[in-house]
């Protein structure tokens, strides 16, 4: 059993965190991981704008941070379960991307938090083939949700 934690480090409610933990445990179930843990980190613009700048070298706000633990199965806490890491989901960036591309909100905290969890798992979208892999991936899970634009 994969355990996804969920925590609000804003002063703002938390919408739609069971789906949000519903959609990253299909991502990991698809990809058929197992006894793997991740936390989901929801912070605002300020956090993720020192995040990205500390550990990535770019000075502006981003939507969605992912830190991989492992680079391959060999990190295990005791009970056996794998550590995949920890995605930082800036609220404020969610709520402005979702108006921007004119869907829910819900439809775009999924979405980072799947994008995220894609890269926990070693997915990334360099290149123009690695996107459309990634990104597919995606979408299928949002859509098993009905999770649409």
């Amino acid at each position: 059993m994969n355990e996804v934690t969920i925590y609000n480090n804003t002063n703002e409610e938390l919408p739609y965190q069971e789906i949000i933990e519903k959609v990253v445990n299909k991502a990991l179930e698809i990809e058929r991981v197992k006894n793997a843990s991740c936390s989901i980190i929801i912070v605002d613009n300020n956090y993720i704008h020192k995040l990205n700048k500390e550990y990535r070298g770019i000075d502006r706000v981003t939507d969605v941070i992912s830190f991989a633990l492992e680079d391959d199965d060999s990190v295990l806490i005791p009970n056996g379960i794998r550590l995949l890491g920890d995605i930082y989901i800036s609220l404020d960036k969610a709520k402005d991307q979702a108006k921007e591309y004119g869907h829910s909100l819900k439809r775009e905290l999924c979405f980072l938090a799947v994008h995220g969890i894609y890269h926990l798992l070693g997915y990334d979208h360099e290149s123009e083939e690695d996107a459309k892999i990634m990104f597919k991936k995606q979408e299928e899970v949002l859509e098993y949700y009905g999770i649409t634009r």
